[in-house]
Parts: structure tokens; sequence; C-alpha cells
């Protein structure tokens, strides 16, 4: 099925390296994927697979790292934001394009009241005075429903709950209005009461600004009741993408298999749930052909020889792709 939806992000055969003075080692290869305007795309995978590199590639949050983008470009609405000047960048950032993290406190500054930190990054990006941004800090805490708005403003990030920390690091990356939001783990530190009430409030924020969301977890379960469109990453590739619900009733990948039926199902027996056997390599020590064929029951001989590459899926809601030898052979 053709997509005709507007892309607000589209990344095209990206590239990762981690480069020393002795070696490069490559965290990202070849990933190309998008998000269209309004929409919740879900990045899905195990530690180490790859996400979280993938969207500070397309922050360009690689500053202090030695992560080099080395083939590919990252374009928002049309534009390689890969190739922009560092200030046209920060401008970006906030106002265009915003980002929240999984532990809201190494996000935060530990001293420095709630309010002066919104208060910065709107006085950064506008021309607003501190009382004029202090309002629109409140009105900010109030929208993602933080209680005593007024007195939060004057509180020190360790006074607030981890639940409260993530409503005021979502309140400032909502604070200049973005049109893409990129939400890295937001609930995986949080109870699940309170990760309940994140992603209501992130699914409220997307259906009343319809602002586009990157959502990364680990957890189908968020992926399920959040997203549309779903990618699964291993070893620094993509090898799964498909509308969600065509991912959960019948998923192509071993590796997307795996992972779906290690969930916890009411009914379902807990001594019946599958595991995958192994781990994620090691960058520096990467298979040489299929990356997961060492934890696949189905590999071939030529999946430890051969990497496969993404094979267009018949069927589906929405047009779908695997990166699986057995795609070739229509046999999974």
């Amino acid at each position: 099925m053709a997509n005709t939806a507007e892309k607000i992000l589209e990344i095209k055969d990206l590239k990762i390296e981690f480069v020393s003075k002795d070696s490069s080692l490559t965290a990202v290869n070849g990933v190309s994927f998008h998000i269209n305007k309004g929409e919740i795309l879900g990045l899905v995978g195990e530690s180490g697979c790859g996400k979280t590199v993938t969207s500070l590639a397309i922050m360009r949050l690689f500053k202090d790292t030695n992560g080099k983008i080395t083939q590919g470009g990252v374009y928002f609405k049309d534009q390689n934001i890969t190739t922009v000047s560092d200030r046209e960048m920060a401008v970006m950032r906030g106002e265009e394009i915003a980002m929240i993290f999984q532990e809201p406190l190494t996000s935060l500054n530990p001293v420095m009241r709630i309010g002066d930190q919104i208060c910065e990054v709107i006085r950064k990006h506008t021309q607003k005075t501190r009382s004029e941004a202090m309002e629109i800090a409140k009105a900010m805490l109030m929208q993602v429903g933080i209680p005593r708005a007024a007195q939060v403003l004057q509180d020190y990030p360790h006074q607030l709950s981890g639940g409260m920390n993530q409503r005021v690091m979502i309140a400032m990356a909502m604070s200049l209005n973005p049109q893409l939001l990129i939400a890295d783990e937001p609930t995986t530190a949080l109870d699940v009461t309170i990760q309940a009430q994140i992603l209501d409030l992130m699914r409220r924020i997307n259906r009343d600004h319809g602002m586009s969301m990157l959502l990364i977890t680990h957890d189908l379960g968020v992926v399920a009741e959040m997203c549309q469109r779903v990618i699964v990453m291993y070893a620094g590739r993509i090898v799964e993408q498909a509308d969600v619900v065509d991912l959960f009733k019948s998923p192509k990948h071993p590796y997307s298999k795996g992972l779906i039926h290690s969930v916890p199902v009411i009914g379902r027996r807990a001594d019946r749930l599958e595991s995958i056997p192994g781990n994620v390599p090691m960058l520096a020590k990467m298979p040489e052909g299929c990356k997961f064929a060492p934890r696949c029951k189905y590999k071939m001989d030529r999946c430890e020889k051969e990497e496969p590459g993404l094979f267009m899926v018949d069927g589906g809601r929405q047009e779908r792709s695997c990166r699986c030898w057995l795609m070739e052979e229509a046999v999974i």
C-alpha cells in the first residue's frame, strides 16, 4: 500500500561510527525510516541495538563523544540537518525538535529551580521577559497535570518524584511547541501507575497538538498502546518495519517473534513464556552474516555467511519489510 501521508522526518541510509585513534566501531548501519506528521512511531529493541544512538544523531548530540555520522542523512521537513551549522541546529532543537530522556534527574540541573530551567529554554528561543516566560512555564506544568504548579516552579528536582520530574521534562519539551518529540524510554524508571499516566499524557499531547513522536522503548506493551507503526532494531540494523497491528498479529523476523512471544499474556502460564537465548553482540565482535544468526532457531548455513537485505513483505495494512533470508524462501 502506498503511503501518501506527509513526512516530517526521514532518515536515509544512516551509518554512525564511534571512531578512536586505532579503530572505528559501527553502531548504526544503513538505517532508513520516516515519521509522518501527527504519527507516533515506535522504535524497539534490546539495550545495545542502536535505538538511542539513532535518536542522538537526529538531535546532533554527539558533540561530547567520538560518535560520527559517516553515511546518509537526516531530513527534517526535507532539509538535511546533518549539514546545517551548529547555530542553526541549536535553534532547531527545542523550537522544532525536542527530546525527553529516560532518566529525568540526569537531564535536569540539580541546583536550579524548576521554573528557572523551563524559563531558560523559553527565553533562549524567544524574546519573552522573565515574568512572561515564568507564566508560560506555569501554564505548561498545569497542562501536563502537575498540581501546585506555582509551588513546583520554586522546587528543585530532588524535591519531586520521578513521575513529577518526567512531567517537568515533557512540559519543558512542549514549551516551544515543537513539531517532533523524541521520547527515549520515557517511562522505564517509573512504577506502573505513573507509567500509565505519562503515556496517557503523551497520547493527549499527540491528539490535541498534532505533535509527531518517535517513541523509543524496549516495552512492546507500550508500543501496542501508543504507536501506529513500529520499527524493530537489532545490532544497529532495522530487522522489521510494519504497522503495529500487523506486527503483533503476524511478526515476520525471528527476533520480532521472540520479542512478542516473551511478553506475558493474561491466561498464559509463566513457565510457557519464551526467551531469546544469548545477547546482542558487542560492536567489536559482530557476526559475519546475519547479526541475529547466533541466537536464531531458524538459521541456515547461508545466514552465518551472508547478511540479508530488507525484503518487502506482501500483505498487511501498510508497506512492511523484514531483514531475513527466510523471507526470500517465504517459509516463516
